[in-house]
Order: structure tokens, then sequence, then C-alpha cells
């Protein structure tokens, strides 16, 4: 059993995955930067410790907590700009004073493995991120195996594909009747229901990692971004967004999801599933929106 649970980058997942551990009578405690994130914490049962991923001298705390045979996730995201991620490092600095964890759960994204065309990818192939979001992601990613090698904790590193679910939908867009690109012009994407991650972040606590291990995180049935918009229009009631071209998606979507939609890959999850010894519980996206 666990001594403990830690999450760095408590927010909306990290909240829902800190209620599952206090309802199994584990005690869980979480990074909080303000003083309001601190109460909010608190009032879910979470016991908090103060510290600021960006201060390289804001994490006394996280230094100072016994972390021994405790499991730690990692859900913070990088800096919203930069190759690197000083968070990252400055959080394994405070970890160099001596209080290690048993295991750190890293939250990452598939990103890292840039665009393959509409290939499959798994685990083992090459990473290649294309922007400068996933290349923060993949510098995470790399800090984090060296500090395991250096520090000797275990370490799982989750590759997660798109997540939704309740409070995870695209409903304002969908609101605001913003386009969406040709499904015929479409690219790969992949998906994993909240539930179904949450499920998986704690079998992967359950059953700690020898050294270092991948997961590819997805329901295994790619699709793709206007698939999506449309299922999820069609579950709330809500009018089905225009579709446009690439060349009007240049000129009137966002940097950030033309990103998205330059990218093309279908995920291979085989591994998480077989390993962990788990089944998805909504295996496609009908079943996902199904009960939503």
């Amino acid at each position: 059993m666990n001594a403990g649970i830690l999450i760095i980058g408590c927010g909306k997942v990290g909240s829902r995955l800190a209620q599952g551990w206090i309802q199994a009578a584990v005690p869980v405690w979480a990074l909080a930067r303000s003083g309001d994130s601190a109460k909010n914490l608190q009032s879910l049962g979470v016991q908090v410790i103060r510290g600021d991923l960006d201060d390289a001298g804001g994490l006394l705390a996280l230094a100072n907590m016994p972390l021994a045979n405790m499991t730690l996730y990692y859900l913070a995201p990088p800096p919203g700009e930069g190759e690197g991620d000083p968070r990252m490092l400055h959080f394994l600095q405070a970890l160099e004073q001596g209080n290690v964890p048993e295991q750190i759960i890293y939250m990452g994204t598939s990103g890292v493995y840039g665009d393959s065309a509409g290939e499959w990818v798994d685990e083992q192939s090459p990473l290649h991120p294309e922007t400068s979001r996933a290349r923060r992601r993949l510098a995470a990613e790399q800090a984090l195996r060296a500090g395991a090698t250096r520090l000797g904790f275990s370490l799982t590193l989750l590759r997660v594909g798109g997540i939704y679910g309740p409070g995870r939908l695209p409903e304002a867009r969908l609101r605001k009747g913003l386009p969406v690109l040709r499904e015929s012009e479409c690219g790969y994407s992949n998906r994993i229901h909240l539930d179904d991650l949450l499920a998986i972040c704690v079998a992967c606590a359950e059953q700690p990692a020898e050294g270092v291990r991948v997961f590819n995180v997805s329901d295994g049935r790619p699709g793709n971004m206007t698939e999506y918009f449309l299922a999820v229009a069609d579950r709330l009631g809500l009018q089905r967004p225009p579709q446009i071209s690439m060349a009007e998606a240049a000129e009137q979507l966002s940097p950030a999801m033309l990103s998205y939609l330059g990218e093309s890959r279908r995920m291979d999850s085989r591994k998480v599933w077989r390993e962990l010894r788990l089944e998805p519980r909504y295996p496609d996206l009908a079943s996902g929106l199904a009960e939503i």
C-alpha cells in the first residue's frame, strides 16, 4: 500500500485523481502555489504543501517532505514558451536534497512523436516533436529519465492523447459556431476518456515500474478532430460547426489549433492495457459520449 500520494500540478485532472485516492483511504498531498488553490484542494480533503515551480528557491516545503515509499504524480505543464522545462528542473533540484519518492508518474503528451503522416506509433517509435510545446514536453521527459538514473526512483512516462469527458468537451467553441477543418482533409488524432485515464494512473501506482517504462495512452481507436467536434455537437444537441478547407483554416483558426491539425498519427496503445491488465471502460468515442 502506498504511504501516500503527492500530486504536482493538481488541476482538474489531478483533483479527480486525488478524490479517488482519498475515497480509497490513501492520504493525498498536493503542491499549491496560491492561497485560493490551497483552499480548493483542502476542501476536497487534500493536504497542501505550498510551493512555486517557477521559483527555484520556492520549493523548500517539497524538499523537506518525507517522500520515501510515496507515489508522486507530476501533472504540471511546462511554461508556455521556451524550448526547455525549467519547472521540471526546479522540481528535480528539490529532490536532490535527499527526499526521493518511490516512483514518479509523469503525464506527458503524444505530441513528442510529431507527425507520422498517419502511420501507427508505439512506445519504440522515434521522437520528432515539431512544435515548441511538444519540444518542452520532450525536455521534461529527458530530465526525468536523467533524474531517475541519478536519484534512484522508478519512472512511468505516460504519452497521452486528447482527453475528453465530463467538463472536458469543446462546448464553448461549438456554441460560438467556430469552424472546423473539412473532414476529408483531417489527419488522425487520438483520444482517451478521463475515467479511463484515471484508471491507468491508479494502476500505474499499484503496479510500480521497474526502472523506466513508457506507455502510450489512448482508447486505441484513432479518429480525427472534426469527427470529434461533430459527435460532441450531436450529443449536446448543438448545431454542427461549419467545415472549411485547410487554406481557409490557415486564415481563420488559431495557431494552437493549426498545430494540432498539422500532425497525423495513430497511437498503438495495446501495451498499457496489456501490462496493467486493464480494459477500457470507454473503448471508443461513441461509448464515451453516451455516458456524458
